[in-house]
């Protein structure tokens, strides 16, 4: 049983992490003095809305490193017999937060009579953990070393800066410590992290974010953050210094500011003591680092502009203003039978068709067993995103079967399909099988010099930089409107890299959905339409 006082006020104090932690750790803070350790606005909001599964997204230095280690402390302190796990990347930054926690502990009031029966006494401390004498304990681990996962039981496990781990760690890493958290309702697992590129981490928190039925809450912690204006005071104060000597003493005005900084302004309400922060941190290091670890959005932490092909601000601001797809409820009734089982869950629609308006759609074909994606593409004649689809299990044959109902769906839509070796039994059925009339021919020479049409497009390293350039063209120029959030997605990460184009940056990345809009867009800029609407 915890620890109980006959003063209700402390009783209190002991059952409120908040006030545990203001009244009795203290902390340094970023001016090496020794504070009360008062929860800044966002670890207050995060201690509010913690579940059971939390990722963290986060810009530099917000604290919550701090927060658990002063979280697991009190628990300890408070909940006999109950485990903790803090996880770090690198042994040197383990170590770090051990000494931090053991300070942490240092500055408990041991001494006063008042309050050293509420803390437990600590039997063994360690490199690896602290136990007390009321059966608690706390742990540190370094990714990538041993194993300090399987076998335990922990009420809260910390896996700190997650995207540093090594890659092929991450995902084992949760797969082993989601089964050791403690049966109960107040276990809980934060994964907390600045963004670090691609990896596992990524994945998982865009997923949350978006709202894929994920069964992690995510949290994001921008720089406009509150916690920023004390914590980094100092650097904000340098920041303003720099700027005024070389404006004539002037503070920064609306003015003065940069298209992206009136946008920062106007839309989150940025000041412009934090836009001269940011405007100094840029001229020390560069935007693309400014926008990793002191992130506006998600997509802005996450994004790369290292040989990217697309433009990857337009992308971001795309990503912020994309429609939802349409409710299952507002289409059921709508579509055919063939494609009711795949609503909203590999088929997405955004808007339905209107009579008489022709639709062009391109298709990307896979083997269907688990690896690349089987994608459709489908826009009305202004250029509008009409419907998406992906799925890496579904056979060619069944495939056939959607694109060909998809197809007849949208007005009949004019289809160009990629030419490949699962392209070409797919054209075969939906030509011969199911009579699809409105496919695109592609003109080729044969062996005599003679000219003729063969079905879909062949993708060759020549025609592969053309209709990548000619979905670029489209997209920045605004003469199509992408809804599909998994297309923006992999158009963040396609890349040209020494004369080759794709997705270069590991498992689970595709670009699948990148070729079915460049094959729409080879659908439109043919422009034909050989049957009726």
């Amino acid at each position: 049983m915890a620890v109980k006082s006959k003063n209700k006020k402390l009783d209190k104090v002991m059952k409120d992490f908040r006030l545990f932690a203001k009244n009795f750790i203290k902390i340094i803070d970023n001016n090496g003095d020794t504070i009360p350790f008062t929860l800044n606005p966002e670890q207050e909001q995060f201690t509010n809305e913690m579940v059971k599964y939390n990722i963290i997204l986060k810009g530099r230095q917000i604290g919550f490193t701090t927060w658990s280690l002063a979280y697991m402390l009190y628990s300890a302190c408070t909940k006999p017999d109950t485990n903790y796990l803090m996880m770090t990347h690198h042994n040197k930054v383990t170590q770090s937060l051990l000494r931090r926690i053991n300070k942490m502990y240092n500055s408990l009031p041991h001494d006063n009579p008042k309050y050293s029966h509420l803390f437990p006494k600590k039997l063994i401390s360690n490199r690896d953990e602290i136990y007390f004498d009321n059966g608690s304990r706390i742990q540190v681990a370094t990714a990538g070393g041993e194993d300090s996962i399987s076998g335990n039981t922990f009420e809260l496990i910390h896996l700190s800066e997650m995207a540093k781990y090594p890659n092929e760690a991450q995902e084992e890493i949760i797969a082993t410590s989601i089964p050791a958290l403690a049966k109960n309702p107040n276990s809980k697992i934060i994964i907390e992290s600045t963004a670090m590129g691609y990896n596992v981490y990524q994945e998982m928190f865009v997923k949350a974010y978006r709202g894929k039925e994920s069964v992690w809450k995510a949290h994001f912690y921008s720089w406009l953050a509150k916690a920023y204006s004390e914590q980094f005071k100092h650097s904000f104060d340098e920041a303003e210094t720099w700027y005024k000597l070389h404006n004539h003493g002037k503070r920064l005005t609306y003015d003065e500011l940069e298209h992206d900084e009136r946008i920062l302004r106007d839309k989150y309400k940025a000041t412009f003591r934090q836009l001269m922060f940011r405007r100094y941190y840029i001229e020390t290091n560069s935007l693309e680092k400014f926008m990793r670890e002191f992130p506006t959005t998600p997509d802005e932490a996450f994004a790369e502009s290292n040989n990217a092909v697309f433009d990857t601000k337009k992308i971001l601001e795309r990503l912020q203003n994309v429609i939802p797809p349409l409710e299952t409820k507002e289409i059921y009734d709508e579509l055919p039978d063939i494609l009711k089982p795949y609503i909203n869950n590999s088929l997405f629609i955004y808007h339905l068709p209107k009579k008489g308006i022709k639709h062009y759609a391109g298709v990307d074909v896979a083997s269907g067993t688990g690896g690349d994606n089987s994608t459709m593409a489908i826009y009305n004649a202004d250029g509008q995103q009409m419907a998406s689809f992906y799925a890496n299990e579904i056979p060619v044959y069944k495939f056939a079967e959607i694109v060909n109902s998809l197809g007849r769906y949208f007005n009949y839509a004019f289809i160009c399909v990629e030419r490949n070796s699962y392209g070409l039994p797919l054209l075969e059925k939906l030509r011969k099988e199911y009579g699809y009339l409105n496919l695109l021919k592609q003109k080729i020479f044969d062996q005599k010099g003679k000219k003729k049409l063969q079905l879909g497009f062949m993708t060759t390293t020549t025609t592969k930089p053309i209709i990548i350039n000619d979905l670029k063209e489209n997209f920045e120029l605004g003469m199509i409107n992408i809804e599909c959030v998994e297309t923006l997605e992999e158009m963040k990460i396609y890349q040209e890299v020494k004369g080759k184009m794709g997705n270069k940056k590991g498992a689970n990345l595709h670009d699948d959905l990148v070729i079915a809009t460049a094959m729409m867009c080879q659908a439109m800029k043919q422009s034909k339409y050989y049957v009726d609407i």
